[in-house]
């Protein structure tokens, strides 16, 4: 079945048609990457309505839709309303979390059909993408791998004296020269002090000998990212610095050892963060321990301490703990993984011991 085969067997549970207008949406469902265009779900058959920009695009590569070519202005809504009477839909699904409150009203004003908000198939969506398939964890390993000889790179060049804009920007030229899509998010790399911040953003601050640096990157392949952080040290660090990244590295694995089908986000976090809160340090970890990644960089599951829900089999997931000590230094330590029945399996290759410059 194609991925809006599997979506049309279970449209009924939603009603009689969903809408898809969101780009990483649209391009997950129909394989086919564009700005624009929508997508109509009936249980007998999808549609992929879009402008002239696409039309001989989208007639070459999108999978598992008819594609008509989206007529001027209001058109395009009598296309749909004919489509929506064809098929006999009475009601008509949004992804409440793409969809704004601007386009909801446009739709209720110009569709012939009920449209409620009520998040249905938002969930639905969310739990088809969630599950990967053999051909999307391929490309997110493809995708690891060129972070990965990135991260080697990086290696051979940081050095005393760079600042941290330097070295992002070095490590982005790397990825993009080497095979990347686009990068994953816009990359992290941090040094001294400023690794306490998890979401610090790169500045002119220059790294010193004793000093860790904290790199959080990624690279995409065909829509499909990876994720990874890893935490250095120019020069040797000093006994507290090494015992808090022990101490993480410890929480990582412990993470990774207990990763497996059907756990709780809950217990997932619990893992790992019970090591850092044994520790004396369990303050110092704010955020959760690990996010789903796809055609997303944040996607379901999570590992959070709030996290009720099952942690399903083939789900990819980070296992990131860290330790941030406000005005002296951050550790933070981030492999992605398949979740499998028994287990995970660990994506990524790149060493994990405190690496000295």
């Amino acid at each position: 079945m194609t991925r809006l085969e599997r979506l049309q067997s279970r449209i009924a549970e939603v009603g009689g048609c969903g809408i898809i207008t969101d780009e990483v949406n649209r391009r997950y469902f129909t394989q086919m990457k564009s700005s624009a265009g929508t997508v109509l779900v009936f249980p007998e058959e999808s549609y992929l309505i879009i402008d002239s920009r696409y039309i001989e695009k989208a007639r070459a590569t999108a999978v598992g839709c008819t594609v008509i070519l989206e007529g001027r202005g209001e058109e395009r809504f009598a296309q749909m309303n004919e489509l929506i009477k064809k098929h006999g839909a009475k009601e008509i699904a949004i992804d409440s979390q793409t969809c704004t409150v601007s386009q909801l009203a446009h739709y209720r004003s110009k569709l012939e059909a009920e449209i409620p908000a009520d998040g249905r198939f938002g969930r639905l969506i969310r739990q088809i993408r969630m599950v990967k398939s053999p051909d999307e964890t391929e490309k997110m390993i493809a995708a690891q791998r060129i972070a990965e000889q990135g991260f080697e790179f990086m290696l051979g060049y940081i050095k005393e004296g760079l600042t941290e804009k330097e070295m992002q920007l070095k490590l982005d030229y790397f990825m993009l020269s080497h095979g990347a899509e686009t990068l994953s998010f816009d990359t992290i790399v941090l040094s001294g002090p400023n690794t306490s911040m998890p979401h610090g953003v790169p500045s002119e601050r220059r790294v010193q000998k004793g000093e860790f640096v904290l790199m959080d990157f990624g690279a995409v392949v065909d829509g499909y990212h990876s994720d990874m952080t890893r935490t250095v040290c120019v020069g040797e660090p000093t006994d507290k610095m090494r015992k808090v990244y022990d101490i993480v590295l410890k929480a990582q694995q412990a993470g990774i050892n207990t990763l497996k089908a059907d756990i709780t986000g809950k217990d997932f976090d619990a893992a790992a963060r019970d090591i850092i809160e044994a520790a004396g340090y369990g303050d110092k970890f704010g955020h959760s321990l690990g996010h789903g990644v796809g055609m997303e960089i944040h996607e379901e599951p999570y590992g959070s301490p709030v996290s009720n829900a099952v942690i399903p089999e083939n789900s990819v997931i980070t296992i990131e703990p860290g330790i941030y000590l406000e005005g002296e230094f951050g550790v933070r330590i981030e492999d992605f993984a398949i979740v499998r029945a028994g287990g995970c399996e660990n994506m990524t290759l790149a060493p994990k011991q405190l690496i000295c410059l």
